[in-house]
C-alpha cells in the first residue's frame, strides 16, 4: 500500500484535547501506626500478592530454556523482577524480559502513569542482568473512549490523558534509549450497564526486552547469605498519590511519584555494571508498597532475615516510618552484597545515590530501626509470606 496514502489518503480527524489537573483528598496518616499489621495487609493487596495459583497453571517452560522464571527463591516462590531466557542452548546469551504498569496513577496524571511504567519495566530488566545497550520497548495502550460523544461528554479529558501519555512515552524512551519496535492500542474499553457507564483507567502496559551477554550472571531477588550487606539505591521521597497504602487507607492523594529520567538511567548502567562484575548478590525492585514490601519479599523468597536501619535510607521530606516504608517513589532498588564486593560494589555506583541500611540475617525476620532509633516492625518472614499468599491460594 502507499505510504502516501497511508498518511494523507484520509483526511485527518480534527479533536480536541482540554487537560485539567485534578485534585483528591489526602490519605488520613494513623497516629500510631501498626507497621507490621500494615505490611501485611499491603502483602495481600491484589496488585502486591502472590499469583504463583495463576502462574502455575501456565507452560513457563520450554525447552529448558528459562534461567530465570516467574518464581524464585529458595523455595522457587518468590516473585521474579523479570525472565531471562536463554533460547539458543548452545550459546549463554540471553534475552530479559520484562513489564511495568501502574494504572492507579493515571487517576492523578497519565503523563506520570507512562512514567512510571516505562520506568519499572526497564528497572526490572536491569535488576536481573540486563543489558542498556540492546533493549527495545513495546507500548501497549488499554484506555476508555477518548472522543466526545454523547456518551462520553469528558471525552476532551481523555484525550489530554491519552496526548500526556504520549507525550511522557515520547520523552523517556529518548532518555533510556529504549526504541518501541512495536504496540497495541485498545481505545474503547468502556461499558454501559443500565444508566451506569464503566471505563476503564488510563492504562499502559509497557514491556522490554533486552540482552544478557551471559545469563550465567543473571541476578535474582532473593537474599542468598546471612552476612550479606542490604543496600537501597535511589532517592526516597513522601510520593503516596495513587500508591497501594494510600489506597489501603481509603484515599488517591495527589503527589504521584515523578521520574528523574537522567538521574535513573545513570543508576541503572552502574548497577548493569556492577552485576555484569558479579558483585551483586540479588536484586528487587522497589514499586507497588514501596520498599517495605521490597524488603518482605526479598527476605522470606531467600528464606532469610533482614534488620534495616531506616535512618539510612536517603529521603527527603519524610519524618514517618510509614511513609518512608510505603512510599512508591521511582527507580529504586534492593540490593544484597557480599561484605568481600562491598568496596567493589560501592566504587561501582559511585556519583549515583545509594546507601547501606543493614544486613541479611540468620533469624526469620524482619527487624526494622525506625527514624526515632527504636524497633519499628518486628515480624516473623512466616507471617509475612502468610499475608502475601494467602489472597489467591485457591
Amino acid at each position: 500500500m502507499d505510504m502516501e496514502f497511508v498518511h494523507k489518503g484520509l483526511p485527518p480527524m480534527q479533536m480536541v484535547a482540554r487537560w485539567e489537573q485534578k485534585h483528591y483528598p489526602e490519605p488520613t496518616l494513623p497516629t500510631t501506626p501498626d507497621l507490621g499489621h500494615e505490611l501485611k495487609k499491603l502483602l495481600g493487596r491484589l496488585n502486591i500478592c502472590s499469583k504463583e495459583y495463576i502462574v502455575r497453571q501456565y507452560d513457563h517452560e520450554v525447552q529448558a530454556g528459562s534461567v530465570v522464571k516467574p518464581l524464585t527463591g529458595a523455595d522457587n516462590d518468590g516473585p521474579s523482577d523479570a525472565a531471562v531466557l536463554r533460547p539458543i542452548l548452545d550459546s549463554f546469551e540471553g534475552l530479559v524480559i520484562a513489564h511495568g504498569i501502574c494504572p492507579r496513577y493515571s487517576d492523578i496524571d497519565s503523563y506520570h502513569m507512562v512514567a512510571n511504567a516505562m520506568d519499572e519495566a526497564v528497572r526490572n530488566a536491569v535488576s536481573v542482568g540486563a543489558g542498556l545497550t540492546t533493549m527495545a520497548g513495546l507500548d501497549n495502550f488499554c484506555w476508555c473512549d477518548p472522543i466526545l460523544s454523547e456518551k462520553t461528554p469528558d471525552g476532551p479529558y481523555k484525550l489530554a490523558q491519552l496526548v500526556r501519555a504520549n507525550q511522557a512515552l515520547a520523552h523517556y524512551a529518548k532518555i533510556y534509549g529504549v526504541p518501541c519496535i512495536s504496540g497495541k492500542d485498545s481505545m474503547k474499553n468502556d461499558y454501559q450497564v443500565g444508566g451506569t457507564k464503566i471505563s476503564i483507567p488510563p492504562t499502559l502496559l509497557f514491556s522490554v526486552v533486552a540482552k544478557i551477554d551471559d545469563v550465567r550472571k543473571a541476578v535474582t531477588m532473593d537474599a542468598k547469605r546471612a552476612g550479606d550487606l542490604v543496600y537501597i539505591l535511589g532517592m526516597t521521597y513522601p510520593e503516596l498519590g495513587g500508591s497501594e497504602y494510600g489506597a489501603q487507607l481509603g484515599a488517591v492523594g495527589n503527589r504521584v511519584p515523578k521520574v528523574d529520567g537522567v538521574e535513573a538511567i545513570a543508576r541503572y548502567r552502574a548497577l548493569a555494571l556492577a552485576i555484569e562484575k558479579g558483585l551483586v548478590a540479588s536484586c528487587h525492585d522497589c514499586s507497588d508498597g514501596g520498599l517495605g514490601v521490597a524488603l518482605a519479599e526479598t527476605a522470606f523468597a531467600g528464606a532469610l532475615g533482614l534488620e534495616i536501619d531506616l535512618r539510612n535510607v536517603p529521603a527527603e521530606e519524610i519524618d514517618r516510618d510509614d511513609v518512608l516504608l510505603f512510599s512508591e517513589s521511582a527507580s529504586r532498588l534492593l540490593v544484597t552484597v557480599h561484605p568481600a564486593q562491598a568496596d567493589g560494589f560501592e566504587e561501582a555506583m559511585a556519583g549515583t545515590t545509594w546507601h547501606q541500611i543493614g544486613s541479611v540475617i540468620e533469624t526469620k525476620k524482619l527487624l526494622i530501626t525506625g527514624l526515632k532509633g527504636v524497633v519499628a516492625l518486628d515480624e516473623p518472614l512466616v507471617g509475612l509470606k502468610g499475608a502475601w499468599q494467602a489472597t489467591l491460594n485457591f
